[in-house]
Formats: structure tokens, sequence, C-alpha cells
């Protein structure tokens, strides 16, 4: 039976991520709110068959701490795919910082340009890496729309609790704006390999924010012990 529904569950979203990529092919010559709109539309989409097709309740809590009236930014766990989409249902249109490699796939490299995502070459020295936090700095300062990172580096599961990116910290000097931290459990039902998901239940939880004026140290280990100790109240 979980794998009957593991199976519908992935035939409906990947079915249904080609066709909202369809749909949006328009905007790619409109302005990037109406691509935003989509990437929206699919984050709903996602928290929808999770709940569906894997029996899943999903949970957002603290969404009170998302500041409404200044510029933030998110730092939050990963460990599946869920909270790449989720997370566009609840902030308001997010900028990602990604991988290089993934604008480079057809077509979905074209929307993550299009809605001005992030490029970083992981784990080398390069011109446009050593400009990276100053071009991440101005985006930010231009755009009204907060900056997603995830510090883990990569998917990563439940129980582990591997250092955060020295890059986080640098990002929190460079903006010298609020960090929101985001804890989860998604990878209980829907771990990072494999392609049975599990039924249960996913807790999203936004945490107090973290205000500028620490050193990127400071930062980085208040936020890794936010993060994980939520991760285990929620588990």
């Amino acid at each position: 039976m979980l794998l009957l529904k593991s199976l519908l569950f992935n035939l409906f979203l990947y079915s249904g991520i080609v066709t909202v990529f369809l749909i949006a092919l328009p905007t790619l010559f409109l302005p990037p709110q109406f691509t935003l709109f989509f990437g929206k539309l699919l984050g709903h989409y996602v928290v929808f068959i999770v709940k569906i097709f894997l029996g899943t309740e999903v949970e957002f809590k603290g969404v009170i701490n998302i500041p409404k009236t200044e510029k933030y930014f998110v730092a939050s766990a990963h460990q599946s795919m869920f909270e790449t989409f989720a997370l566009q249902s609840v902030l308001d249109y997010p900028v990602f910082i990604l991988k290089k490699e993934l604008l480079k796939i057809p077509l979905f490299g074209l929307y993550l340009k299009k809605i001005k995502s992030i490029e970083i070459i992981r784990d080398t020295t390069t011109k446009d890496n050593l400009n990276f936090f100053d071009k991440v700095a101005s985006i930010i300062k231009n755009e009204d729309r907060p900056l997603l990172i995830f510090p883990q580096g990569t998917r990563v599961k439940v129980e582990e609790k591997v250092p955060f990116k020295k890059g986080v910290g640098r990002i929190y000097e460079a903006l010298n704006i609020p960090c929101v931290p985001v804890a989860l459990n998604s990878g209980k039902v829907w771990p990072k390999n494999g392609i049975i998901k599990y039924p249960g239940k996913i807790t999203v939880s936004f945490l107090e924010p973290i205000k500028p004026g620490l050193n990127r140290d400071e930062f980085i280990k208040s936020l890794e012990k936010k993060i994980y100790d939520e991760i285990e109240n929620i588990s």
C-alpha cells in the first residue's frame, strides 16, 4: 500500500510540475511577478498532494514570527524536496540561493533565472564567488522579497546535525537584517533517497528572528542551536 501511494504521489507530483511549467511558459516574456505567482501555486499544490495521497498532516508553526514591515532572510533546515516547494506557499516570493548546475536544466533553469535566483559555484574559489556576498546584498537591497537559504548545504536525514556552512554567517553580516530560522521534520515523510513516502505529520516551524549585530560565528552557533533544538521538539 505504501508503494502504491508513493507511486501515485510521484505521478501527480511530476505531472503537476510539468503542467505548471507548460502553463507558465508565457510568463518568461512577462515581468517576474507572473512567474513567481506560479511558483507559489506550485507550493500550494505540493502541500495539497502530500495531504491527499500520503495522508500526511502539514502544520506551519510560528508564521507570526515572519516580519511584516522590515526586510529579513530565511535560513531553513533541508531534509527533502518538500520545503523547496512548500516554503513558497508561505513566504512572499523568496529569492533562492542555489548551485549553478540547476540553471543548466532545460526550461527549469530559465524559470530560475527569470525569478532572479542567485547562483553559487560550490566548493570552489572563483572571481564570481569572491563577489558573491556583495551580489546577494545588492539584490536583496533592491528586491521586496526575502532571501531563502539552506545553510546545511544539502538535504540531510532528520537526525543528522551537520555543521552549517560558514557562508550563512557572511550573508548575515552582509545583509545586516533579521534572520528567521526554520526547523522542520519533512524527512520523516519524504526521505531524500528512495521513492517510498510515509504517512505522518510534517511540521514546519518558523522561529523567532535572530536580530543583526552578532559576529558571524556567534550567529551560526545561535542558528544551529535554534534549528536543531526545534527539530528535536517536533520529531
